[in-house]
């Protein structure tokens, strides 16, 4: 699928622009300048034809925003990946020297540039516009991408530059394991996505909450496929006190409503706090997977048996759910980072495993009729029949004649001798029990 990315200089509405194509608000939108940082891709249909787009973030120098350096490497790559680019400049304020920095790297690029000047809302604005014709990039096209004004003819000359396709083609990561790496701020998140991609796919510096956007990366290496999703970090709401965070947090939210498999990143020198919780009681409520991953290890204080005891304490917070596969890395030393992938395939098999009706009833019955659910008032419960459900997560129905009196801490003894009897590890399990 042909690729355009949209650049241009901080606040012109490049992501305004980026969720008008799409079709969906998947970026962040602020008046403030530099809100993105990483890239972010989407799809766009257009009179049949589609397109992934790319969102980058402002293209800056010399300026006082620390993540400047890295932005513009994103820019970069973007550009490099595209097989035309969108040039977003503003009517308002005219050719600006980030402008003219911008045109000449196209320039240099010799891929197909698109001169889209923004926030033309109305007609008298289009008089400034034509200044834009010294940038030396050929036609522009006047838009507006807050209400969609001029998008259509955008989207033709878009339409029209990019490599002809003989067929549509289909989403290539449609039933591929989503893989959602979540956590606090600034334990390491990115730096895990970009150590399994093997590149700087995601900013990382030391500034708490660098990512803001959950960004998807097709991850295809070493027998392994996944839709990486790297997130924003997870905060209190009483800690919460800007728009873009919240949005951030929102989007991290939804994140995890979409994977299969959460992993959820803690920093080894503070330990699982209550922040950590809540977000494992996240995962474990919209039933997920879940792997366990303990970072920045190699900065903790260790004797003879300390991983050890440090599992036994994290087993006993989790506690019911204490089969979480549980990993120790130090990312940025690359120590067991490969252990996280194999623990996170695991429990994606696992999370989607259909085991056979003849195989549960075969393992489980037996157990059952040993260990029978106690009466209740006089009336004995009698359980005939187990199937798997068809739903995402690991569900199972048990038939009897008194559904109604087989209480929860029964329900735990079946989920046991479940786990007990087929490998579903990290996985939720769901009982319910029905009228036969």
């Amino acid at each position: 699928m042909s690729l355009v990315a949209i650049v241009g200089r901080p606040n012109v509405g490049k992501s305004t622009l980026f969720n008008r194509l799409v079709g969906m608000r998947k970026a962040i939108v602020d008046d403030t300048a530099g809100v993105t940082r990483d890239r972010h891709y989407g799809k766009c249909e257009w009179c049949g034809s589609e397109f992934s787009v790319v969102d980058t973030g402002g293209y800056t120098s010399n300026s006082e925003d620390v993540f400047e350096k890295a932005i513009r490497r994103q820019v970069e790559i973007a550009i490099e990946e595209a097989d035309a680019v969108i040039f977003m400049v503003e009517a308002a304020t005219g050719i600006t020297d980030y402008d003219a920095e911008i045109a000449d790297v196209l320039r240099r690029s010799k891929k197909p540039v698109i001169l889209c000047v923004n926030k033309v809302d109305t007609g008298e604005k289009v008089f400034d516009t034509y200044q834009f014709y010294g940038l030396g990039l050929g036609e522009l096209w006047s838009i507006s991408a807050a209400n969609g004004s001029g998008t259509g003819d955008l989207l033709d000359e878009v339409v029209r530059v990019l490599p002809k396709e003989e067929t549509p083609a289909a989403d290539p990561y449609e039933g591929i394991p989503r893989i959602a790496i979540v956590g606090k701020p600034n334990v390491g998140k990115s730096s895990l996505t970009n150590a399994l991609l093997g590149e700087e796919r995601n900013i990382v510096t030391p500034v708490a909450g660098t990512t803001r956007d959950s960004i998807e990366t097709h991850y295809n290496k070493f027998g392994h496929e996944f839709m990486l999703v790297d997130t924003a970090g997870i905060r209190k709401k009483s800690k919460v006190h800007e728009d873009l965070e919240f949005y951030s947090v929102l989007r991290s939210m939804r994140a995890i409503e979409r994977a299969d498999v959460c992993i959820l990143m803690i920093d080894a020198t503070t330990g699982m706090e209550a922040q950590d919780m809540s977000i494992f009681n996240i995962i474990q409520k919209n039933r997920k997977g879940c792997v366990l991953v303990v970072n920045k290890w190699d900065l903790f204080i260790k004797d003879q048996n300390t991983m050890r005891d440090y599992t036994e304490g994290l087993r006993a917070r989790l506690a019911p759910f204490d089969d979480v596969p549980i990993v120790f890395t130090s990312v940025v030393k690359m120590q067991r980072v490969m252990d996280v992938l194999d623990a996170a395939a695991r429990v994606s098999d696992n999370y989607r495993r259909r085991i056979p009706t003849a195989q549960l009833n075969e393992a489980l019955l037996p157990i059952i009729e040993e260990t029978p659910p106690p009466s209740w008032k006089g009336k004995y419960i009698k359980v005939k029949y187990i199937t798997q459900l068809p739903t995402r997560f690991p569900a199972f129905a048990f038939f009897c004649n008194l559904p109604q009196y087989i209480k929860d801490p029964y329900k735990r003894f079946l989920e046991n001798q479940l786990r007990a009897c087929f490998d579903l590890t990290g996985c939720p399990v769901q009982i319910y029990c029905r009228q036969k």
